[in-house]
């Protein structure tokens, strides 16, 4: 590459929190995010990718507390085996660090310093929920009682998960500390502020100055609605007993666990910068800089990576950030992740059972560049690993290596004999980059395996074992064979940010060095191979179904005096813990051609927002490709309207137009569920166009 063109890339994930072992759903943002980091690296990139553990706060403190054991004791074992779970699932990180370490403390109190000294800081008196039991200040969810909105019981302190409405813990109904589980008071506390409305003019232009590459279509809409609604002061001190960075102007106050933990980018890579001759620290944050810096992180922290953290660096005289890319949540099998299900399934219990390869590619055909959820249906993830990548992907390179092996010494022909379908995968390529780069992983892996069924059809059409028998065509068992292969090989220079393992087994089966992207440009002819080794394993159902099984929470046996409730199931009657679905009764038979009558088309929202003085619409603005059309669809309760823009929805399009209280519905989006938080929005696979009719 052209050291012109060479670029330097920072990127971060987020921190995850050092109280608890890593699981499934962590994993989704370190997988999307590695995988990115080793495209780049493969294109010839400086790329660095940080990371740490977020070691400050309450809890960290309250369960070293209750082990009997100091915080940093605790930090330092969660530490260990973050990485090591981390390492068995192939993240690449450069450095690994913690916040809790000296370089953190050091650019936290200079950009704290800094910010004040420009006047952004002001103190004021707050009321806080008070353990007098245990002497401490609570957090908000180290709160719990009955929700002030929809007076559901047993609520955390600032947001209802019945009824989505927020507060403050001093709003709730017979409230409790979760801590000493004692009735908290409400006292007043000095804390010191930022005052984020100073930056707005700035962050604006920050969003604007990046062309719409700064934050995904979703994210931009919500901090639309951020400035909309005005940027609040934002709160910086915690009082003590706390564990984290003391406030060196503020005896008694600590710095709340959000300021430092992203300057735990910063202090990581400084980290780095330490112990790597020739690597400089400011060379990436300065103001002048012109390396890149990516932040992946998921939507729910949006606020804190587009609003505080860019004002914060800004007004410490640091560089901000290139782009701030967010992802969905997990969900298994359709739902949340459960332990009573088995589906809150921790990284280490995984690896027990299977390939972490085969999660690491699950992921990527599910994941584009928006901030949808993903869901890991188990069933389809054995069904879809052992077609692509057992089925397509490796049985090319197993049904023409048996033959190079056996018949020509492992040794690969002089010539292609279609060099025209070689460089069909090679001109691929350059797609295949770009929707890396886009982060399109779900697109870059359905092209390759695309690719994968052509390579497939050139072996079935030739069919070297039945050439091989015949005396006439045996001399081109291995030019056909030698091209297969070649084929192959490209294919995994596509899936090696993907699949690095089993790229690494490949590189060692053509014994021809690493795979960087440009080796897909040159064949190899003429040289001599590694005898076939069997590459990767079909996923066994039953090792899945053992997964969930050891992932279940043990079941707690029922108090001896217990007495079943009346008119409620009694659960060792129905043999679960979970009462049976109650499903709806069938709607009357209809005929196919009342069926057809219904017009159903893929639309894309383009635009979703609350309706005002409404309980459960959303109104939706959609495209149907040939048309714009507003939608009010009750599903306010289950989504928020940031996270619906760009996704592809199931639209009733010759439904009358219907007058609402509220405004006029001009179709009807499908939906499942009984309502509520319960509802689902129907998806759209990848490929299907706005207006696309559905039969």
């Amino acid at each position: 590459m052209n050291p012109a063109q060479q670029r330097r890339i920072l990127v971060t994930s987020a921190l995850p929190y050092a109280n608890g072992p890593i699981h499934l759903g962590h994993l989704v943002e370190y997988i999307q995010t590695d995988i990115w980091v080793r495209f780049q690296r493969m294109r010839g990139h400086e790329v660095y990718y940080v990371c740490a553990d977020d070691a400050h706060g309450t809890p960290i403190m309250l369960r070293a507390d209750a082990e009997g054991i100091s915080p940093q004791a605790l930090i330092e074992r969660v530490g260990v085996e973050h990485q090591r779970d981390f390492a068995s699932f192939g993240v690449s990180f450069d450095n690994y660090y913690t916040t809790h370490c000296e370089e953190n403390r050091v650019l936290s109190e200079y950009i704290y310093s800094q910010v004040r000294d420009k006047g952004h800081t002001r103190t004021g008196k707050v009321a806080q929920a008070y353990d007098a039991v245990k002497g401490m200040f609570l957090p908000d969810r180290y709160v719990k009682g009955t929700c002030p909105i929809c007076k559901t019981p047993d609520q955390y302190g600032d947001a209802c998960e019945n009824c989505s409405g927020t507060y403050a813990p001093t709003d709730l109904i017979d409230p409790l500390s979760v801590v000493s589980g004692t009735p908290p008071e409400i006292r007043e506390s000095t804390n010191i502020f930022v005052k984020l409305g100073d930056f707005e003019p700035m962050l604006r232009a920050w969003v604007r100055d990046g062309g719409g590459a700064r934050v995904q279509p979703a994210i931009a809409n919500k901090l639309d609605e951020w400035f909309k609604a005005g940027l609040q002061d934002w709160d910086i001190s915690r009082d003590e007993p706390y564990f984290g960075f003391a406030i060196p102007d503020a005896p008694g106050k600590y710095f709340y666990v959000w300021v430092d933990a992203p300057i735990g980018y910063m202090a990581s890579f400084r980290n780095l910068c330490d112990r790597t001759a020739g690597l400089e620290f400011d060379d990436f944050w300065a103001v002048s800089s012109t390396a890149e810096v990516y932040h992946f992180i998921g939507k729910d922290i949006a606020y804190f990576h587009t609003l505080f953290w860019p004002a914060l660096l800004h007004g410490a005289g640091f560089r901000m950030p290139t782009a701030v890319n967010c992802h969905g949540f997990l969900t298994v099998d359709g739902t949340k992740m459960s332990k009573s299900r088995g589906t809150f399934i921790m990284a280490a219990t995984y690896k027990e059972y299977l390939e972490p390869e085969y999660l690491r590619y699950y992921f990527a055909y599910k994941l584009g560049n928006g901030i949808d959820d993903l869901d890991l249906n188990l069933d389809d993830f054995a069904a879809r690993v052992n077609s692509d990548l057992v089925g397509k992907l490796v049985n090319i390179a197993a049904r023409c290596d048996r033959f190079i092996s056996r018949a020509f010494d492992g040794r690969l022909a002089d010539s292609l004999p279609q060099p025209e379908l070689y460089q069909a995968f090679v001109d691929a390529g350059e797609e295949i980059a770009a929707l890396y780069e886009g982060r399109e992983f779900a697109k870059v892996c359905r092209r390759v395996m695309q690719l994968a069924d052509r390579a497939n059809q050139y072996i079935d059409e030739h069919k070297p074992w039945v050439m091989a028998k015949d005396a006439e065509q045996a001399a081109q068992v291995q030019p056909v064979c030698t091209l297969g292969l070649n084929l192959f090989r490209v294919l995994m220079v596509y899936l090696k940010p993907v699949l690095p393992a089993l790229a690494e087994r490949v590189e060692q089966f053509f014994a021809s060095g690493a795979l960087i992207w440009n080796s897909a440009h040159t064949p190899l002819l003429g040289c001599r191979i590694n005898r076939f080794e069997r590459l990767l394993n079909r996923i066994d159902k039953k090792a899945v179904a053992a997964m969930v099984q050891a992932s279940k929470e043990p079941e707690q046996p029922a108090p001896a005096a217990a007495e079943p409730v009346a008119d409620e199931p009694v659960a060792a009657e129905l043999g679960t813990a979970e009462p049976a679905p109650q499903w709806e009764p069938l709607q009357p038979t209809i005929g196919y051609d009342t069926f057809a009558k219904v017009d159903l088309r893929v639309a894309q929202v383009m635009a979703a927002h609350r309706v005002e003085g409404a309980d459960k619409l959303l109104s939706l603005k959609l495209d149907l490709g040939f048309e714009e059309r507003t939608v009010l669809a009750g599903i306010k309760s289950a989504y928020d309207p940031a996270t619906l823009s760009g996704r592809k929805v199931v639209v009733v399009a010759n439904l009358a137009a219907r007058k609402m209280r509220f405004g006029t519905s001009e179709g009807m989006v499908l939906a499942a569920g009984p309502g509520e938080a319960d509802i689902w929005l129907l998806d759209i696979d990848d490929g299907a166009v706005p207006g696309l009719r559905i039969r």
